[in-house]
């Protein structure tokens, strides 16, 4: 294909958004692919918001750009996409030639995430250094905000906020998790930016502009209250006239690799502050960002890759980058490795993971929160080490000691929030039993729990206070910044940055409960019995199931069954019945070892805690009703109530309670014929409802004939179980004919079954009819006389 011709760049522009509406995909990248190398940066500047916009969609969801979320390796233009956006593609390039020059593209703040925006708003500066420096302040005020980012910051920005942005799906279209463009580009920008081996490549620019700069020290808090109405502002002069690091060689290595990271870290998880989340603890307030599975996806993907590039920084480098006389000698790459977790990640993941626990749903899907959970607090699974038996628990390596006590909160806070979701989730249920065995596996690994153990006895040392030792040397992870710039005071006392980390984390006025305290260890107690009652409601449900298939019979053809009574346990899913009972038990069961084996709890321990909920339980227990109270409306029920229905000890007999012949159409009915005999049967009743009450209502035989014929004898009896049905008790039941039997498909078949026999019995159909009618005269005398006997047995 041809050069484009050259044209001004308002007509480049034009053309391009024309040819997004009459081109395909492939034609439309290889014109961009031209464009990019044969225009010079002065005219690419001026479709590069555009092309960013038309590639990610917009900020605010309008626009859907390529869907990349929506595009799986099955899609055509998988591999396009993959192409033009990949690390050293068209799209890079194009970064990077416009990163050569001084170009700026603006982002408003509003689309900032919730504690970045308030920060800037009210006159704070932010904590992180990515947004420093870049504030354009407009005439009009505050409100209309603005950043001023380089090409390659604008680029990350779109791309991380991508994942965020609400989209519409087409209709019966869902994105893919784990195969979808968006999810590898994550890994593949990841892998190339922050490498476990080697070193970042090289801009294919020269750049002297475009590196990230690192704060001078600064005050957390800055006002400009008074900014464009009484004084010059402060934060104004502190951002624009702050002292640039850009010289410094090391700083251009790693420039990238820390930007993107800060970007994703920004974008995908600082939607949370210390504040918001405890103003988030009242019921009143609204939430102000919702994560979704797929977000939480991908955030598990940035954590276990940033486990694996910290882990990849080489023993002699660890030791030598501790020492306070050689970090001259480390690299810069090496020394974001070794700072990366503790610095940009650890305060806003524990945030973020602090809502979910709080906020999520409670259902299965709560799995990939946990799994999030549980890559970060193994690092030691990603240090490229294969174990010779995956499945089988090592112990702890004592040099992942440290980690632990810096990371205790983590361990400890987010156990306890995950033992406040278990208590109340169905663990009948296989795939919620499942999170519960994983936790406990997990913690049960040797070595941790002793690990997790010394770190609370170090946070609780009475002589160390944080606030008076934080100012000699310690900087908060809040406090962010760039590792590049004046270097930390290695800290060597390990109770006080155990301190320091939960007091960054919860604030100074924080109460800390111990994981093995004695309040956490009667929530232990009260789960091990929740689990005990787990493995008996599933233990119940499966024999019932096992009982209902071994008595379901041809008799039930013939009505002798009651396939309209709901079953106290129907509410199990087809999905959970069978092996995932069993699935269920297995789980249960190792959740049970692993819990004794953290807590210590020895097997009489155990029994007796079993052999309690056994003595207070039985069989008959399942068939109360939940504990409830009397309301204005009905029962209502009470928080034991809720536990009892949640675990399976008690259930509410669910009974369809309204009239028999405008029940639900059933998947065994023909609704056609449902709704014309109704109308059949609604006429004869109103015709002759009053012969059939005169005859309902004589003593001798002809009056039991008919009440079975004419009435559903069940139906008393059936109310009279329910405690919120005494004014339908009361209701005058008036006889009745019910022809919606006929709309059933067994019934049909059966009729079906009879005409051909009487067609090989060369029957004529009137003769069969007439059988028929013999037939059901029959079975309506046998009910009358044997019917009782029949059901008891």
């Amino acid at each position: 294909m041809a050069a484009p011709t050259l044209q001004q760049p308002s007509f480049l522009l034009a053309n391009l958004k024309a040819d997004a509406t009459t081109k395909s995909l492939l034609q439309r990248c290889q014109d961009l692919v031209k464009i990019i190398d044969d225009y010079p940066a002065k005219e690419l500047h001026l479709i590069f918001p555009w092309l960013v916009e038309s590639v990610f969609g917009s900020l605010d969801g309008i626009i859907a750009g390529w869907n990349l979320r929506l595009v799986n390796s099955l899609c055509t233009e998988y591999n396009i996409v993959m192409e033009f956006l990949k690390p050293s593609g068209p799209m890079m390039k194009l970064v990077y030639k416009l990163q050569a020059e001084e170009y700026k593209y603006e982002v408003p703040v509003n689309y900032l995430p919730g504690p970045v925006k308030a920060s800037i708003q009210q006159g704070v500066l932010p904590d992180c250094p990515l947004f420093h420096n870049k504030l354009q302040f407009p005439l009009s005020g505050l409100l209309s905000l603005n950043l001023a980012l380089n090409p390659f910051e604008f680029y990350m920005f779109n791309f991380a906020y991508c994942l965020i942005t609400p989209k519409i799906l087409p209709p019966g279209q869902r994105g893919s998790t784990t195969d979808n463009a968006y999810f590898v580009l994550v890994d593949t920008y990841l892998r190339y930016f922050l490498p476990s081996e080697g070193s970042v490549p090289p801009s294919p620019f020269s750049d002297s502009r475009g590196s990230v700069t690192a704060p001078s020290p600064r005050s957390s808090s800055v006002s400009f209250a008074g900014h464009g109405f009484h004084s010059p502002s402060l934060l104004k002069h502190h951002i624009f006239h702050q002292p640039s690091v850009n010289a410094d060689p090391a700083a251009q290595e790693i420039w990238r690799s820390e930007t993107l990271l800060q970007m994703f870290v920004e974008i995908w998880l600082h939607h949370y502050s210390l504040e918001m989340y405890q103003k988030l603890q009242s019921p009143q307030v609204k939430e102000p960002f919702s994560p979704t599975e797929e977000h939480v996806l991908v955030v598990r993907l940035l954590v276990k890759h940033l486990h694996a590039f910290s882990n990849s920084l080489k023993p002699e480098q660890l030791s030598s980058s501790l020492s306070a006389h050689s970090h001259t000698h480390t690299s810069p790459l090496e020394e974001f490795k070794r700072v990366v977790i503790q610095r940009f990640v650890q305060q806003k993941l524990y945030l973020f993971l602090q809502h979910c626990f709080g906020h999520w749903p409670l259902d299965a899907s709560f799995r990939a929160v946990l799994e999030t959970w549980l890559s970060y607090i193994q690092p030691w699974r990603y240090t490229g080490e294969n174990p010779q038996n995956p499945d089988q628990n090592r112990t702890v390596p004592d040099k992942w000691e440290s980690f632990v006590h810096e990371n205790l909160l983590m361990y400890t806070k987010l156990f306890q929030g995950f033992l406040n979701r278990v208590v109340r989730t169905d663990l009948v249920n296989a795939k919620n039993a499942l999170m519960v065995f994983r936790v406990g596996k997990v913690f049960s690994q040797p070595n941790l729990a002793e690990m997790i153990q010394k770190g609370e006895q170090l946070f609780l040392e009475p002589e160390h206070v944080l606030h008076h030792r934080q100012p000699r040397g310690y900087m908060t992870p809040g406090q962010g910044g760039s590792y590049l710039s004046s270097r930390q005071r290695v800290v060597t006392d390990t109770v006080f940055r155990v301190k320091s980390h939960v007091y960054a984390l919860e604030g100074q006025d924080c109460q800390y409960k111990q994981m093995f305290g004695t309040e956490l260890r009667g929530a232990v107690m009260k789960l091990i019995q929740i689990i005990a009652q787990a493995r008996q409601t599933a233990k119940r449900i499966s024999d019932h199931s096992n009982e209902s298939a071994a008595n379901t019979s041809f008799l039930s053809w013939f009505g002798l069954g009651s396939p309209d009574v709901i079953s106290p346990f129907s509410r199990v899913e087809p999905e959970e019945n069978g092996e995932c009972l069993k699935k269920t038990h297995e789980f249960l069961d190792r959740a049970l070892d692993n819990l004794c084996q953290i807590f210590m709890l020895n097997q009489g321990q155990l029994n007796q805690l079993i052999s309690n909920l056994g003595a207070s339980q039985d069989d008959g227990n399942c068939k109360q009703m939940p504990d409830c109270i009397p309301g204005e409306n009905g029962l209502v029920l009470t928080d034991l109530g809720r536990e009892q229905i949640i675990n399976g000890l008690r259930r509410f007999d669910i009974e369809y309670r309204g009239d028999p012949e405008l029940q639900p159409i059933r998947s065994f009915e023909n609704a056609l014929l449902v709704r014309l005999f109704y109308r059949i049967s609604s006429l004869l009743n109103d015709r002759f409802g009053g012969h059939m009450n005169r005859l309902c209502s004589r003593p001798n035989f002809l009056g039991r004939l008919s009440r079975h014929y004419f009435t559903d004898p069940d139906s008393t009896t059936r109310l009279t179980q329910s405690p919120m049905s005494k004014h339908l008790v009361d209701r005058s039941r008036q006889p009745r004919l019910s022809l919606r039997v006929l709309a059933s498909y067994r019934t049909l078949l059966l009729l079906l079954l009879v005409y051909i026999c009487g067609a090989l019995l060369s029957f004529d159909p009137i003769s069969s009819t007439l059988l028929i009618f013999i037939g059901g005269f029959l079975h309506g005398l046998l009910m009358m006389l044997f019917g009782e006997k029949l059901k008891s047995h």
